[in-house]
């Protein structure tokens, strides 16, 4: 999640807390003469300085051109080595490993009972925390030990070791094919976006049913099941199948649910579970589920139940965050939701070189989004032109189009239309070369470009007649997705009825309570 600086060694030493920098020189100064050697005097450079410079580092300390290459590897290790010994960076997995490279030590010494011993307890432990791969791994090794020395009198032993080993393996198959179709429709998703057609539909059922391994639930350990709803979770997505999210999302975070243990061993897909299981609810609209996960999230973080580290703090902040934002699009209580954007503006501040790009483009897309509903166009006009002006900026397309349709509406709405030609044969024009035209964006579109022929007197005529011809797209199984990123409908509806966008949207919220 963490933005790599161009210098691996000067992004690690910025990386680090004081707990961390006061362990590595702890760990260093454990043998005489190192607090002055050049590995050293560099982690002090890099410490106090905000940018990395060769030149510095040659003015600055005793080592010379030829030498900083070399002294810069070894720091680097030493600092790696140090954090391995950190508690925080401790978990089930290192563990494990910590036992296995034990159990080599005693074998290579020639004590293969006792190294045997170690060799069940880690294999035990790895069972039961689903690390199936490190167990193969043990077993393997158990095998080597056994098929050359004769070290327990268990006729049985080797028939033992290879069914366990045989298990072990067809489990490990079948969860790389699972984790395999999930990142491939993943993979699938950024590069073709959603369903457009029912033969997009149908190919992506087939691309779907020829990649899922056979399986029998009751088979499946923890991580199998895991990278099973996560592979149906994205096909459910890709179709625009929003309750099947919610379904296959909800079984995801189940699962951690009922083995609370594995929030602190496998923090980021638990958050990233959490994450999905909002996402669905937020688009299918059930707040109360919605905000009843939120408050949950919120109970797991602050009460550190699950294991937060740089990286999952930021996981954290992001899921956190972005989903309080969808809690008051939810509500409609956009007028409400300026203070929070606030705070939260500072907030992303403080992350800014954890965050990458693409996920503060996100937060500027919902922002901008609460600008609208609270009336404030100019605001969101803003932080739009953030995300269009990027020229570097490789996101979402589907953001990308709808930040340039929010930004036509958000001109005509603050009255700025004096350019609004140019923008919309712009906004066209891109949406034509990102081959994300909706029917429901050509129509928008086309409405706004025929306005300025509109007398006054016939704008409420217009904008219903807009209306009706947009409401039949609301539940179309390809289309509806327009209406996710951009209430078209309740703009239109405040328009007719001569409300604001945020009562429309808090009278329909009260609508679906009852």
């Amino acid at each position: 999640m963490a933005i790599e600086q161009k210098d691996a060694l000067f992004s690690l030493v910025k990386s680090l807390s004081k707990s961390e920098k006061r362990q590595f020189k702890l760990y260093v100064g454990r043998l005489g003469g190192n607090s002055e050697a050049n590995f050293m005097s560099l982690f002090n450079l890099l410490d106090k300085v905000l940018t990395y410079d060769d030149e510095l580092i040659l003015k600055k300390t005793n080592i010379k051109k030829q030498q900083i290459s070399n002294t810069k590897a070894h720091l680097y290790k030493q600092i790696l080595v140090s954090l391995r010994f950190n508690p925080v960076h401790q978990n089930v997995r290192s563990q494990i490993r910590e036992q296995f490279d034990f159990a080599a030590i005693l074998y290579n010494k020639g004590l293969y009972k006792q190294s045997l011993k170690i060799l069940d307890k880690a294999k035990e432990l790895a069972l039961s925390n689903d690390e199936n791969n490190l167990a193969y791994e043990i077993v393997e090794f158990e095998k080597v030990i056994e098929s050359q020395y004769i070290t327990r009198s268990m006729n049985n032993r080797a028939d033992e070791l290879s069914e366990q080993a045989k298990s072990l393996s067809l489990k490990n198959v079948r969860l790389s094919k699972l984790s395999n179709l999930s990142l491939q429709l993943y993979s699938l998703l950024l590069k073709e976006g959603y369903v457009k057609s029912d033969e997009d539909s149908t190919a992506v059922h087939a691309y779907f049913e020829k990649r899922l391994p056979k399986f029998k639930l009751s088979d499946l350990g923890f991580k199998e099941k895991l990278f099973l709803y996560k592979a149906y979770l994205w096909h459910s997505f890709i179709l625009q199948d929003f309750l099947l999210s919610y379904k296959y999302s909800q079984k995801w975070v189940d699962l951690f649910m009922e083995k609370p243990e594995m929030k602190i061993q496998n923090p980021v897909f638990y958050l990233k579970g959490v994450n999905y299981l909002l996402e669905s609810l937020y688009l299918i609209k059930h707040r109360t589920k919605f905000n009843e996960v939120l408050q949950n999230l919120n109970y797991d973080i602050e009460n550190q139940l699950i294991s937060l580290n740089e990286n999952t703090q930021t996981l954290a902040f992001l899921y956190f965050n972005q989903n309080k934002l969808n809690l008051y699009f939810l509500e409609g209580k956009f007028s409400e939701g300026l203070s929070f954007v606030s705070s939260l503006l500072d907030s992303i501040s403080d992350f800014e070189t954890k965050i990458d790009a693409h996920h503060i483009m996100v937060f500027y897309y919902k922002i901008a989004c609460m600008y609208f509903g609270a009336g404030k166009n100019e605001e969101c006009i803003y932080y739009l032109e953030k995300i269009i002006n990027n020229r570097d900026l490789k996101m979402r397309e589907d953001l990308l189009c709808f930040s340039r349709v929010l930004n036509l509406v958000a001109h005509y709405d603050a009255g700025m239309d004096y350019n609004i030609e140019k923008l919309i044969v712009s906004t066209y024009k891109f949406l034509i070369k990102m081959n994300d035209l909706h029917e429901v964006q050509r129509k928008m579109i086309s409405f706004l470009k025929n306005l300025s022929n509109t007398y006054p007197q016939d704008l409420k005529k217009a904008f219903i007649n807009l209306h009706s011809e947009l409401k039949m797209f609301e539940e179309h199984p390809y289309e509806k997705r327009a209406f996710l990123y951009l209430d078209i409908l309740s703009w239109l509806e405040s328009k007719i009825q001569h409300k604001t966008v945020e009562e429309i949207i808090q009278e329909k919220a009260q609508k679906l309570l009852k």
